[in-house]
């Protein structure tokens, strides 16, 4: 019998209604679907209030706007990565 493949996570963008951030959540869901496509389990839009925009795996919080600023894909893909996909390679995104 073959051990039981790791649980895919899941990963949680919640933005700002009230600064209209949906679109720019949009985006970087489309980012980590192209990127992670079979490695997580989905990528959920969250609205929220008060300028909020972070982004979570599973329970954990990998980016947050007011500690970090707005994240480049690249940025949250590396984070993202280490956390789904350790060791895989990002290939031109990593230089």
């Amino acid at each position: 019998m073959e051990p039981a493949a790791p649980a895919k996570k899941s990963i949680r963008i919640e933005y700002c209604t009230q600064c209209r951030w949906l679109p720019r959540a949009a985006w970087l869901a489309q980012e980590l679907l192209t990127t992670f496509e079979t490695d997580v389990a989905e990528v959920a839009l969250v609205p929220g209030k008060g300028g909020v925009f972070t982004v979570r795996v599973g329970e954990e919080t990998v980016w947050d706007r007011r500690e970090q600023g707005f994240p480049e894909p690249t940025a949250v893909k590396r984070v993202v990565r280490d956390r789904v996909a350790p060791g895989r390679s990002l290939g031109h995104s990593e230089r």
